[in-house]
């Protein structure tokens, strides 16, 4: 077979031209590329990404966090942290099988609707491969929309299970002793003794109409965000949700960028080892709690050991990783330009464009250029292996040799570091992960109960707010800074086409450092509280106090520890 020929335009332009034989100027971008009809094409598909990722937030309410509330209400307490663990690890699920996918599509050109005869001689790895990410939403969509189809023949109230309605029915008749029907009412009306009253107020709570409700929040907000320990659980949460959300969205990236990785490989990996590592870490999570009955007190401490174990793991991926190799004419230093001083004599013959990009590698000086041209490179052949053709440039005059040289980046040095590292980044996940289901329960077990779906919707609120839609800003921006060669587009600065390896490695991994460590530090000051706590509950258990306290202990000895335990 014969080479291909499906962009020579691109190929012919990264070629060494003599200047004699070059165009007099640079060209300049045209105005249909430039224009402010491109631009508002480009904000009208960002508006339409928001919309859908709005309504995707939207569609996701009934499963968290009302799901979470709804699951507790109905199931035994013994039971709920079971429950909500496999709810948690099955929507863990979504993502690791959404990498999956990923990892497929992003083996596919982005214009896989629109191929020309004969194919494309790009390959996965290189710098301009562009995967079709868009696939991946359509087959999502539909699939979403297939899973919904159950939520129509829910019913509006769950039976409760038998143990927990023979405990509630227990508790009743021993707190509700045999007297006039007068001394019943008036004890029914005291505040804070009948489990009915409390009950009534859950039930009411969603009949309330929309003004009500209005004037009901802020009161109920305030007081929610008055309890320290909720307080602390959701800062905890939002800083894992921070890591979490600047891991998911950033480390495909810096996969590709430090061990040299394709991006359906480094999807790959993701989804087979972080996902899936994180989704056993929930689960043990819910049945240490289930099995130990775990009341509040162990249920900080299982918090405190898992945050400690993720940090200690995350320490050693610091130093898993090595330096960026020689791009000639890049100064290794953020933000610099490039200037091409590095082998001035070689391309004074060439007229090379200075916003093209199509790397090679020099793999024998481990140098890269810029482009073919930057190497001093004249001609072009391909060599055919199996189904795809690997292209090579000959003739260069930068290279010792005259080459040939292969296009694309150089590899990583350090790419046998990738399977460790993410073998460390799926322990450390897995260790997060166990503390999900315990910070949930702490939540669920210490707001009142007719507050409890709202606590969990404002948890939730707050953690959208605070931390995945800040996290990938503040990470994307850290990573921003290690960049050491901008592409220009129309005059502005576009895509970041090399960085600073130890840099990237130093932000991106100190960042998830920091997130981690200020988990370690709320989890830290919750087990505290609850120790006082404790402390001063012993302190009254000392004194005497006759009463419904005295008659749960003598009626229900049997069940009420279990009551009293997450």
């Amino acid at each position: 077979m014969g080479p291909r020929i499906d962009m020579p335009q691109d190929f012919e332009a990264s070629l060494c031209v003599p200047t004699t034989e070059a165009p007099t100027s640079a060209p300049t971008p045209s105005n249909s590329s430039c224009s402010g009809y491109t631009e508002v094409q480009h904000l009208a598909v960002v508006g339409i990404m928001f919309t859908a990722q709005t309504l995707l937030g939207v569609g996701g309410v009934p499963i968290q966090p009302f799901g979470i509330s709804y699951i507790d209400d109905f199931a035994h307490n013994s039971n709920s942290p079971l429950y909500l663990g496999i709810l948690f690890a099955v929507t863990m699920m979504g993502p690791g099988m959404a990498y999956g996918l990923g990892s497929l599509m992003l083996r596919l050109y982005v214009d896989i609707d629109r191929m020309p005869e004969g194919g494309i001689s790009l390959t996965s790895k290189d710098p301009r491969w562009v995967g079709a990410w868009w696939l991946g939403f359509l087959i999502s969509a539909g699939t979403v929309a297939l899973a919904a189809t159950p939520y129509f023949f829910f019913p509006k109230e769950m039976p409760k299970e038998k143990r927990e309605l023979r405990f509630r029915r227990k508790v009743l008749a021993v707190s509700d002793p045999p007297v006039s029907k007068g001394e019943d009412a008036s004890s029914e009306r005291s505040p804070g003794e009948s489990p009915e009253k409390k009950d009534g107020l859950a039930q009411i709570a969603p009949d309330l109409t929309v003004i009500q409700f209005i004037k009901v929040f802020p009161r109920v907000m305030l007081r929610t965000l008055r309890h320290p320990i909720f307080l602390l659980v959701v800062l905890s949460q939002v800083c894992m949700s921070s890591m979490v959300a600047g891991m998911a969205t950033f480390l495909p990236k810096f996969l590709e960028r430090q061990f040299s990785v394709t991006a359906s490989y480094a999807n790959l990996l993701i989804g087979c080892l972080t996902i899936p590592l994180a989704i056993v870490g929930i689960v043990v999570g819910g049945i240490l709690v289930k099995r130990l009955r775990l009341g509040p007190m162990h249920c900080g401490t299982l918090c405190l050991l898992g945050a400690l174990f993720c940090l200690l793991l995350s320490t050693p991926l610091f130093f898993m990783g090595c330096s960026t190799h020689q791009i000639a004419g890049i100064n290794h230093q953020p933000g610099a330009q490039p200037g091409l001083e590095l082998f001035p004599g070689c391309t004074e013959p060439c007229s090379c464009p200075s916003d093209d990009f199509n790397p090679v590698c020099d793999s024998s000086a481990r140098v890269e250029y810029l482009t073919p041209c930057h190497a001093g490179c004249r001609s072009r052949v391909v060599h055919e292996a199996s189904d795809k053709g690997q292209v090579f440039y000959t003739n260069c005059s930068c290279v010792v040799g005259g080459g040939p040289v292969p296009a694309g980046s150089c590899d990583s040095a350090c790419s046998h570091l990738v399977l460790p590292f993410m073998i460390l980044v799926s322990l450390a996940a897995a260790l997060a992960s166990v503390t999900h289901t315990p910070s949930f329960m702490l939540i669920l077990r210490g707001v009142k109960k007719e507050d409890k779906t709202l606590a969990v919707g404002i948890q939730f609120m707050l953690l959208r707010v605070l931390a995945w839609m800040p996290s990938p800003v503040i990470h994307g921006s850290a990573i921003d800074t290690t960049c050491v060669y901008w592409a220009q587009s129309c005059g502005r600065r576009a895509v970041c086409h090399y960085y600073d390896h130890d840099l990237l490695r130093n932000r991106f991994i100190g960042l998830q450092f920091f997130f981690k460590t200020g988990s370690l530090a709320c989890f830290a000051l919750i087990l505290a509280i609850l120790r006082q706590q404790d402390k001063e509950e012993g302190t009254k258990a000392t004194i005497p106090n006759p009463g419904l306290q005295q008659q749960l202990l003598a009626s229900g000895a049997k069940k009420e520890p279990e009551e009293s335990r997450v």
